[in-house]
This record gives structure tokens, C-alpha cells and sequence, in this order.
């Protein structure tokens, strides 16, 4: 297999990285160069004469419709990423218990992060993903001398020396690149799975002889490079040609055996490392291909190459679509999709200015026949017309009309277009722009429908860009500086938010839930400080502590709380005491009362028994007496004791009152017995105190 590209490329590295790229390159023209290019004068508002839609168009005005989609897309994803400050987040190993090296992480990456400048190019490479659908980025490793204000003590500590202390450090930088200089495998669709990767642009002559001078490249001559009009920048300036050099990088595969054999003719003069080559060669024979970096300056000149030097064996390349296109690897942007609609506003602009230039400037029909010989017929102020005859007869200024006023609607809607194709527009334009609706219903459905499209955006950027360019730059930092990156398995996690609409559209909602809100209501301050979260004032930050610090209770409100919640329950046992002592005197007094009434009782029974044992003679006539007496009592009791258990609510037990002879000639009264001691008590006595008065007589 290892001679079967022989014959169709070069068999030099130079030779078939070049040969890759010139096919990728063709690639690239044929499809795509010539689309980029207008999708980037339509996004400056520079005007050429291919991108007229009629012959006759005369003028040249390009409208800023799609100018305001790109910065205003572009602005919403940089918002939602870096405007909260911090853009990432570390997660360390859930069975490590010291967090504290993930902060010094994370704050050592931000730092150097803000030293390179990192921000300003991811900036740069959105604002090429908005307008020609995919956004690459280079991630460089530069060796560079940090320089820092410092003071020394000198003469044993009796002054201080002012200088600088300078040291060397790794910096990992981010580099955008262009499309017109990027080149990929036309099969694939991101850059792990393509064959290679390369770089194709101008760089300044000096950067490469210094590189050249500290041994990074090799000692070669730097040949004059010819002028490439494809990869400039910008593809309508004046082309300068001096002191710059044509630099391709190439990050990829590479045949294993031409590799092996660049690196042999590069060590022929060391023979035990030319003999380690060949006994690689020998063991790898399985592995076709082999992962190399190649710096190859004017399109032939071998400056570099070295299998991939990096520890995760990445490349160093990141990119991402604005908008996916299914088996492509070249998205879409945010001018691909306002094409159309643009191309018909400027079209319908043109046209109707063209129009006013008929109907507003002057215009003048005239007898030539009655013209001077070698008169010049222009008109202008304070021009002298001279004509054989009456000027009435010969002149007669006219115009063509006025130009249709349903042009401008017509534009007003074609504007509405280009907004519904990018899905961008600004807040002040909301209510007259979205759907024509104005209501805070038909704002509120289609805002939701942009953020979404939005947001597709945001996933995109960070799964495909931002994460794996922190993680390269991360790798590269722990590979070359690990006394202040230790060499750990981190997860980094975007720390991205709502972009600007989306950040106005939920306050709007957070206010009118707000309103509708007691001021007592423990959501309140919750809600109140959501609101202020999403406000973009610079002191977020100490509005938030000071909401939060207001909402934590005063000690010394919560002491006088806790005092007077102790004196209100304190009146409360001394209100329940007194009701307390005041049933128990009432309680007291209804025994005195029920005292009194048997007592009272008590004293008519007795009453009753002297008057029935008195004014008695002895004799058979008063015995009788007597008995009718007792027994007639004995119903008065037994009445009474009735009523009163009835007054009580308590029910009488049955009574046995026989009297029950004892001997010959005498007799026993037995009295009836009460079940309630304390009421019936006296009437008890009473009863008893008759029968033994009967004893006593019959004795």
C-alpha cells in the first residue's frame, strides 16, 4: 500500500501536502469562494457591478438591512456568552474533597485568557460564522517574555531598586481565521474526521526569520512570494506585495513512509537515528498514517515537520456552523439566509431612486431646428438659452411623473423579509416589526420563536467552539507550564445566560408578575431580585447583596419581636388566670347555695317530725295517729327528694319505704335512701331522727 499514491502525488512531503491542498483548494473556489465573497461586500455595503440585478441600474445604494441582522445576531451570542463576565466553569471529580484547586485553576485560565486577548477573537470569529456560515478558529502556542514592574532592596536593605522583572512564559493565543485561508477535506464534516487541516495565508516576512533565527524552523533561504488575490483579507484593496511570505500549515495525516523518509533525509548524518527511523518504520507497518504538523513557506519550502507534539494528540483547530447544513461541513449564515430578501430590497431601492432622478431633476424639450448653430443645450442655474424665435415655441421643460408611492411599502415589507429570514432584530424595532402586531399577546409568541432560533445558535457555538477551544487551551498550558496547570482530568461547562432580548423579555414578564404581587408576599424580594439579576447596570452585583442584606432580620428587631410575642403571652395566662379564679368563685358559690338550700331543707323536716311527736297521748287512738303521720311525712320527703333531683338533672332511685316489725308489740320505720349523700343528707337525718322517736315512744 505504501507505493500506491506514488505517480498521482509528489513524493516529497512538501510535494503532497501541497498537492492536497491545491485539490482542496479548487474544491473551495468552485463552490463557495465566489458566494463568501459577495455574502461579504452585501455585509460592508460595498457595491460592485456583478451584484446588480438589472443593466440599467445607475444607482448604487445597498441597504444596512442585513448589516443590522449580522451585528445584532452576533451581538446576542456575545452577550449571552461574556456578558456576565466569567464564560466558563471548571467541575472537578466528585471523590475529590479539595475545591480549592479548581478556583486557582479557573482564575489562572481567566487571567491568561484576558492577557491573550481571547474574547476579541472569539468575537472576530462569530462575526465570520454570522456572515459566511462557519466560524475557525487557530489555537498558537507562542513563547513570550512577561514583563512586570518590580522593586529590589539594595545596600543591605537600605534603598530599593525600581525595575522589571521579566520572565518566559507559555501563552496560548486564538487566531481567527478567514475562509478564503482555511482548506479541509471535502468529504468531511468537522475537523476530527478530515484527512487534514491547513492554513493558507500572508504573513509578515519577520515572523518567520525570527522563528527561523530561534531554531523553531528550518535554516532555509526565503524565496520571494508572488501575489495571491484569493487569499487576502480583503479581496477589493490594492494588493501589496513586499515583505510577506506565503505560510501553509498543515495539521493531519500523512503517509507513513514519506514521512519516515523527510525525517531520514533531515537526520542522514546521524546514523543510530536514522537506523531508530527505519526500525519504526519497520514496527508500524500496520498504521498507514501518521499525524504530523507541516510549515511549508511560498508553496515549496519545507520550514517544519514533526509528528503532532501535542500530549491528547489534537489539532489545533476549532470551528463551528452558525446554522448546520446536514453532510457539510460549511454552515449557514446569517447573510445566506438574508439573501434573497436583500438582493429585492436593494433592487426595489435602486429602481425607485433611479425613478427620482427622472421625475425631480429638470428636463427640457427643444426645437432643434430652431437652435443657434453650436449651442450647448444643458440647464442650470443662471444659464443663458438663445434661440431663434419665441422661447415659449421652442423650449418646453416637462418630466416623467411621479415616482409610485406603493414603493414604499414595498420596501417596508421586503425589510420585514430579511428580519423573518435571519431571525434578527433589535427591541426598539419590536412592536412595529413582528408579525405587525403591536399587542403585548403577539410580541410576547414572537419573541419566544427568535430566542429559540437564538439559542439553536448559542448550542452550536458552545459544543463545536467555545468548550473545545478552552479544553485545547487548557492541554496546552498543562503540557507546557505545568508548575501552574496541574495535569488533571477537568470538565469545563460554559457558564453562557440569556442574550439581550431574551434577557429584556423575561424582565418585562418579571415585572408584570411582580405587579400582580402583595409587597408581603415572601416571592416579593425573590422576584425582585431575578429582575435586577437580569438588568445589564453596573452594579448589579451590589444591588443584589444589598436586596439580599435587607431581607436578613435585624437583631435588634428580632429581640423587641421576641420580647413582645413574651409580654402578649404573658397577658395571655394572666387574662386565662383570672378567668380561672373567677369560675372557681363561681363554683363556690353554687356549693354554697346547695349548702344552704339543705340546710334550709334540713330544718323544715325537722320542723315537721316535732310537730308530728308532739301533743300525743298514750293509747291505741294516737299510735294510729302517729303512723298516719309518719307515713304521710314520710310522702312529703319522698316528694320533695323528687323535685329536687329533678331540678339537678339526676333520676330518683327506687324506693322500698315498708316499715319491718322487730318483736311482739313493736315496730321499725325504715326510711327511704338517697343516692345523692350531700343533697339528701338532711332529709336522711330527718327520717332517722322520726323513726327513733317512734322507738323511744313505743319503749
Amino acid at each position: 500500500m505504501e507505493n500506491d499514491y506514488k505517480g498521482l502525488y509528489e513524493t516529497d512531503a512538501a510535494g503532497w501536502v501541497m498537492s492536497k491542498c491545491d485539490q482542496w483548494r479548487d474544491h473551495y473556489e468552485s463552490n463557495y469562494a465566489e458566494k463568501f465573497e459577495e455574502y461579504y461586500r452585501l455585509w460592508r455595503g460595498i457595491w460592485a457591478a456583478e451584484d446588480s440585478m438589472r443593466y440599467s441600474e445607475r444607482s448604487r445604494i445597498i441597504s444596512p438591512a442585513l448589516q443590522q441582522a449580522v451585528e445584532s445576531s452576533v451581538a446576542e451570542v456575545e452577550e449571552a456568552t461574556f456578558g456576565r463576565g466569567r464564560f466558563f466553569d471548571i467541575r472537578d471529580d466528585i471523590a475529590d474533597q479539595n475545591k480549592n484547586d479548581i478556583v486557582i485553576l479557573r482564575n489562572q485560565l481567566e487571567e491568561d485568557f484576558t492577557r491573550a486577548k481571547i474574547r476579541k477573537s472569539v468575537s472576530e470569529a462569530l462575526i465570520n460564522s454570522a456572515v459566511f456560515g462557519t466560524g475557525v478558529a487557530e489555537i498558537l502556542i507562542e513563547e513570550e517574555k512577561e514583563m512586570a514592574p518590580a522593586t529590589r532592596p539594595v545596600m543591605d536593605g537600605a534603598m530599593e531598586a525600581v525595575g522589571v522583572e521579566t520572565r518566559e512564559r507559555f501563552r496560548v493565543k486564538l487566531k481567527p481565521v478567514l475562509p478564503q485561508n482555511f482548506l479541509i477535506d471535502p468529504v468531511a464534516t468537522s475537523i476530527e474526521e478530515a484527512l487534514g487541516v491547513a492554513v493558507d495565508e500572508f504573513v509578515p516576512i519577520h515572523q518567520v526569520e525570527t522563528l527561523i533565527d530561534q531554531g523553531v524552523y528550518r535554516d532555509v533561504i526565503l524565496e520571494p512570494t508572488y501575489p495571491d488575490v484569493d487569499l487576502e483579507p480583503d479581496q477589493d484593496l490594492t494588493i501589496y506585495s513586499d515583505d510577506k511570505v506565503r505560510l501553509t500549515k498543515y495539521y493531519g495525516l500523512m503517509p507513513r513512509d514519506i514521512f519516515n523518509k523527510e525525517m531520514a533525509e533531515e537526520l542522514d548524518e546521524d546514523e543510530e537515528i536514522a537506523e531508530l527511523v527505519e526500525d519504526d518504520d519497520e514496527d508500524n507497518k500496520e498504521s498507514s498514517y501518521i499525524e504530523v504538523v507541516v510549515v511549508i513557506a511560498n508553496g515549496g519550502q519545507l520550514l517544519k515537520i514533526e509528528e503532532n507534539p501535542y500530549m491528547m494528540q489534537d489539532r489545533p483547530i476549532v470551528a463551528f456552523p452558525w446554522d448546520v447544513v446536514p453532510g457539510r461541513f460549511w454552515g449557514r449564515g446569517v447573510c445566506e439566509k438574508g439573501y434573497n430578501s436583500q438582493k429585492a430590497l436593494d433592487t426595489e431601492l435602486r429602481a425607485r431612486i433611479d425613478a427620482l432622478a427622472l421625475t425631480v431633476h429638470p428636463m427640457l424639450a427643444v426645437d432643434a431646428s430652431r437652435l443657434p448653430r453650436g449651442a450647448k443645450m444643458e440647464v442650470r442655474p443662471g444659464k443663458t438659452i438663445l434661440t431663434n424665435g419665441n422661447p415659449s415655441e421652442i423650449l418646453q421643460p416637462f418630466n416623467f411623473g411621479q415616482v409610485n408611492q406603493i414603493t414604499f411599502a414595498q420596501a417596508g415589507e421586503l425589510q420585514k423579509m430579511v428580519q423573518m429570514a435571519t431571525g434578527a432584530i433589535d427591541a426598539a424595532g419590536i412592536p412595529g416589526s413582528i408579525n405587525g402586531e403591536a399587542t403585548a399577546a403577539g410580541v410576547s409568541m414572537s419573541l419566544g420563536a427568535i430566542i429559540k432560533r437564538h439559542k439553536r445558535t448559542l448550542i452550536n457555538f458552545q459544543e463545536n467552539f467555545l468548550i473545545p477551544m478552552i479544553e485545547k487551551s487548557a492541554w496546552r498550558y498543562m503540557q507546557f507550564d505545568p508548575e501552574l496547570y496541574p495535569v488533571r482530568d477537568f470538565k469545563f461547562i460554559p457558564s453562557t445566560s440569556l442574550g439581550i432580548i431574551a434577557r429584556e423579555y423575561e424582565v418585562t414578564q418579571l415585572v408584570q408578575l411582580l405587579q400582580t404581587m402583595d409587597k408581603q408576599s415572601p416571592m416579593y424580594p425573590l422576584l425582585l431580585e431575578a429582575i435586577i439579576d437580569h438588568m445589564n447596570v453596573s452594579n448589579r452585583e451590589e444591588l443584589i447583596a444589598t436586596l439580599k442584606k435587607a431581607g436578613q432580620p435585624n437583631p435588634q428587631q428580632q429581640q423587641l419581636a421576641q420580647q413582645q410575642a413574651q409580654m402578649q403571652m404573658a397577658q395571655l395566662q394572666s387574662q386565662t388566670a383570672v378567668f380561672q379564679a373567677q369560675a372557681q368563685e363561681s363554683q363556690a358559690r353554687a356549693e354554697k347555695y346547695n349548702t344552704e338550700t339543705a340546710l334550709a331543707e334540713y330544718e323544715a323536716m325537722t320542723d315537721r317530725i316535732r310537730a308530728l311527736s308532739t301533743n300525743l297521748a298514750e293509747g291505741t287512738d294516737d299510735e294510729k295517729e302517729f303512723e298516719r303521720r309518719a307515713k304521710t311525712a314520710e310522702l312529703v320527703l319522698k316528694e320533695q327528694a323528687m323535685k329536687t333531683q329533678a331540678s339537678r338533672g339526676v333520676t330518683n332511685a327506687n324506693t322500698n319505704g315498708n316499715a319491718t316489725n322487730l318483736g311482739s308489740g313493736q315496730q321499725q320505720v325504715r326510711l327511704p335512701e338517697q343516692q345523692n349523700r350531700e343533697v339528701g343528707g338532711g332529709n336522711v337525718q330527718a327520717l332517722q331522727a322520726l323513726a327513733q322517736a317512734q322507738n323511744n315512744r313505743q319503749g
